[in-house]
């Protein structure tokens, strides 16, 4: 190949060789100052002279600069930190500590560590220090931005401006401003975006803080280039880069000269862009951040292809797909073998590779117009059955709630006309019986007995009254208990159960718990429920003893009835459907609590209810 003299620079070329000289000579003073500082406080740590406490501040401290310049030092330096924080038993310090390493986990690329330190650091500042619980959320907000999960970020950053606010912390409440801004603008919500960065910014300058507003003033350039007005989004990173320059943020420079890329492309000024991004991978590479630079070269990959640079193209395309995979571990071998063949294609046959690419182009955006259609048809389709299962939950959901109104309407209903009846009994046939005794009474002390059979004929009516009143009484008290009305289930049981004979059966009732009131259904509902199970003993057992136990504590309530009676075979559906059974289960049903009977032939009944905590209304 014929050798040719090397051209002379133009001037456009020169500016642009003097700007980078001059860039990468303040990256490299960034640089020395901020290793200068950390390894400061890297030897205060190193040389064991302070005691215990100042030696843990040291490693925060440490562990906080180093988070956002060398990740890997930051790992190391907060496992240090950590294990002295467990000796110390200082909280605070490790939920700092966790949270440092999430966002150092986070720049490296490491998502799933980086979550788990975040949440490790939010559950216990949260309980320490609202000030540091808050950057937490915050941190874990960009860790659900940076994979696009934009409903869980916002939340957390709504979290993070609540705590801010409630102690009134400026810094905070300007720093969450702007980063919730992000996800809007994911979003294509750009109008929320650049009012959420402008209130960063507005407190940034109020407070004279420089980095804010540096990082304001970049996410504004960065919503006016998506939507392509290049003038303001170059004002205003003209501005950031100012100020970053001034600071001398090595991280926030290798950022701001990514951004300027992406603007310079957006414009189609390809060596300006070019300049822009190497300029940031000096840093990134330096700072050792694979997400930075899969973006990087991903840009180069595109400027090069744009220039018909489609072997340059291939190689940064390549880079930034092996960058992404050590951060996302996900192939993407099929984009390296795209742009092989199409360079291949071009070397061979350029004019023939032109067409192709035109064709592909056509190709894909077909395809890319069939899968949008194909996922709208899908997604549309998943949104309509979603919508329906919610419909057919709310109906299912109402239709138990109108079951359970109309269980409670028909258990009052039935509790109100056994009070009716009972009081009918009480005030009515009772009262008359009495009357009708003492008015008996009366008459015959005014009459003479002729002899000693009519005496006791008369006594034998007396007695019948006597027992018919004594019976009218029992059965309106069985309907209508006083005790449950005035002392609760425990007094209202104890009182039944005396008026059963001990002589037929020995009863014995133990309870616990029932010292505060239940709910007055609740009360009725058990009180009936035990009634129910002690006449069937009393009918059906043929039992000699009847021990009963209500314990009420904080899981619920439980009631058990025992007898040594007959039994029965519970498998028997006859006995099982029984109306006395039947009863038993549908109001312990209505309570949603659950009643367990065993019983064998010969061998006695157990019955077990059990009401949930939850449904008891404590």
């Amino acid at each position: 190949m014929q050798k040719t003299a090397p051209k002379s620079l133009n001037p456009v070329k020169s500016r642009l060789l003097f700007f980078t000289l001059l860039c990468l000579y303040l990256l490299l003073a960034s640089v020395t100052l901020f290793a200068h500082n950390t390894d400061s406080l890297s030897k205060v740590i190193d040389s064991k002279t302070l005691n215990d406490k100042q030696q843990l501040e040291a490693y925060v401290r440490l562990a906080g600069s180093l988070a956002t310049k060398d990740f890997d030092k930051c790992i190391e330096r907060s496992n240090e930190g950590l294990r002295l924080a467990a000796q110390l038993k200082d909280s605070v310090a490790i939920g700092q500590l966790y949270n440092i390493l999430g966002e150092a986990s986070y720049f490296n690329g490491s998502y799933d560590v980086a979550a788990k330190h975040m949440y490790d650091a939010v559950r216990i500042l949260e309980r320490r220090n609202l000030a540091m619980a808050a950057l937490a959320f915050n941190n874990l907000a960009k860790l659900y931005r940076k994979i696009k999960e934009l409903d869980k970020s916002i939340a957390n950053y709504d979290r993070a401006m609540e705590l801010y606010s409630s102690i009134n912390d400026s810094a905070g409440v300007q720093m969450i401003w702007n980063e919730s801004g992000v996800p809007f603008e994911y979003m294509g919500n750009y109008d929320e975006a650049l009012r959420r960065y402008n209130k960063s910014l507005e407190i940034a300058r109020a407070r004279k803080d420089l980095q804010g507003e540096g990082y304001a003033l970049s996410n504004i350039a960065g919503a006016f280039m998506l939507q392509q007005k290049y003038d303001e989004a170059v004002s205003y990173m003209d501005q950031c880069l100012a100020i970053r320059k001034e600071m001398k943020d090595t991280f926030a420079l290798a950022l701001t000269y990514s951004d300027l890329g992406s603007l310079f492309i957006a414009m189609g000024d390809l060596e300006k862009a070019k300049a822009s991004i190497e300029l940031s991978n000096q840093l990134a590479i330096h700072l050792k951040y694979p997400g930075l630079l899969a973006a990087n070269y991903q840009q180069l990959s595109d400027l090069h292809r744009k220039q018909g640079e489609f072997e340059l193209a291939l190689e940064y395309a390549a880079k930034a797909t092996t960058m992404r995979d050590s951060v996302f571990n996900i192939a993407k071998a099929e984009q390296i073998t795209e742009l092989n063949t199409k360079y291949e294609t071009e070397k061979k046959e350029q004019q023939i590779a032109l067409q192709k690419i035109a064709l592909s182009r056509k190709n894909y955006i077909i395809s890319g117009i069939g899968i949008i259609l194909l996922l709208g048809v899908f997604l549309g389709f998943t949104v309509h059955n979603r919508n329906k299962l919610k419909q057919e939950a709310r109906l299912q959901e109402e239709i138990l709630k109108q079951q359970e109104l109309a269980s409670r309407a028909v258990l009052e209903a039935e509790e109100k006309e056994r009070q009716r009846i009972g009081l009918d009994l009480h005030d009515g046939i009772g009262q008359m019986m009495s009357a009708a005794k003492i008015n008996l009474s009366t008459f015959l002390s005014d009459i003479e007995v002729p002899n000693e059979e009519e005496r006791l004929r008369i006594d034998n009516i007396m007695s019948l009254i006597d027992e018919s009143c004594k019976e009218v009484r029992a059965v309106s008290h069985s309907m209508m208990p006083n005790a449950l009305l005035k002392a609760g289930l425990g007094s209202a049981v104890r009182e039944f159960l005396n008026r059963i004979d001990s002589k037929v059966l020995e009863v014995n009732l133990y309870t616990e718990g029932l010292d505060e009131r239940l709910d007055t259904t609740i009360e009725t509902v058990l009180y009936r429920v035990i009634q129910e199970s002690v006449n069937n003993v009393i009918k059906h057992a043929a039992a000699s003893r009847l021990d009963i136990s209500i314990i009420k504590d904080e899981d619920g309530l439980s009631a058990t009835i025992e007898d040594n009676g007959k039994g029965f075979d519970t498998s028997d559906a006859s006995i099982r459907n029984g109306i006395g059974l039947k009863n038993i289960e549908t109001r312990i049903n209505y309570l949603k609590g659950e009643v367990n009977i065993d019983s064998s032939p010969g061998h006695g009944t157990v019955t077990v209810i059990n009401i949930p905590a939850g449904n008891l209304g404590v």
